[in-house]
């Protein structure tokens, strides 16, 4: 089945946590749902992550959807309020005039999703104003009392710059900008935003199951992880005739054609008892496409050729 959200590898909530032995200092910031699959994703990476757990490596769970919603991401200053004393006990790099280290950060925060995309970068986007917010009072262009949202015209900069950069990260990522983009790019959500949200989801459904495949490969080209070479041919097909050849684009075509025919047939049903038979057959070829390749999208979907994943 071509699903929206497949379920990730048992293996991949372990991945990191060699990594973050090596760290000193880090604060982590998962931001799954507690329900669902990514509840179930959320309870392993909890539990994979709890031997390394002390008081320099911390877990803060923030249920992003369940706190925010869809609109109301001004909710994210409940995060802050826990995180605040952490981001202050390790400050951040500052030199003064003369090159002399006045400030030495000494930890990080590792925020996440589940593509560590869209709620990760509105929550870093928070995070990173807090942080600017606080360097530029220590060196007095802000007044001990003044915010970012007091200078209106460096405010939107801010967010444009913030907002440019997630959607060229998502863009390179998922092939389309990030989602919730309008709440970073403005400072609240707007219904051309929900909008724009609403046709990026249905466009990485697509480029995720239909066209990525391509994109790895040129990935893989590009790493290493597959050389190629004159005399080196691609392996010779092992799967069936139908996997082989199956598409989106074919699927697509046969039900197009389909649906083309069941409209014709039916427009002249009403005196014609053989159209109204061949609607019945038309419409029987529309469920029974669809139904395959529900029940086969794998088959159906664009995946690697050069270097088979372990999963």
């Amino acid at each position: 089945m071509v699903n929206y959200l497949p379920l990730c590898p048992q293996g991949a909530t372990i991945l990191s946590c060699k990594r973050l032995q090596e760290i000193s200092m880090i604060r982590r910031l998962p931001q799954l749902s507690s329900h669902g699959g990514e509840g179930r994703l959320y309870e392993r990476y909890a539990k994979s992550i709890e031997p390394i757990l002390s008081e320099d490596i911390r877990f803060v769970h923030f249920d992003f959807h369940q706190i925010c919603g869809h609109i109301h991401f001004e909710r994210l200053s409940q995060l802050y309020d826990q995180i605040e004393d952490y981001l202050k006990k390790h400050r951040y790099f500052l030199l003064n005039s003369k090159g002399e280290k006045m400030e030495e950060q000494t930890g990080t925060v590792r925020t996440n999703c589940v593509d560590c995309l869209d709620r990760t970068n509105v929550t870093q986007s928070m995070i990173g104003r807090k942080i600017l917010e606080s360097q530029l009072q220590k060196i007095s262009v802000l007044g001990d009392n003044n915010t970012i949202s007091d200078y209106p015209a460096f405010d939107a900069d801010y967010k444009v710059l913030w907002a440019n950069h997630g959607d060229a990260i998502s863009t390179q990522y998922s092939g389309t900008p990030a989602l919730k983009g309008d709440f970073v790019r403005y400072g609240k959500r707007t219904t051309q935003g929900i909008l724009n949200d609403l046709w990026n989801a249905m466009a990485r459904y697509y480029l995720n199951n239909f066209a990525d495949g391509t994109k790895q490969d040129a990935m893989d080209l590009l790493q290493g992880h597959h050389i190629s070479s004159v005399s080196r041919d691609m392996p010779t097909p092992t799967k069936g005739l139908i996997e082989n050849h199956a598409s989106f684009r074919l699927a697509f075509a046969l039900l197009l054609a389909a649906v083309i025919f069941l409209i014709m047939s039916l427009r002249r049903a009403r005196n014609d008892v053989f159209h109204l038979v061949l609607s019945l057959l038309w419409s029987g070829f529309c469920f029974g496409i669809t139904r395959y390749v529900k029940a086969n999208g794998r088959k159906f979907t664009n995946r690697p050729r050069f270097h088979l994943s372990r999963h």
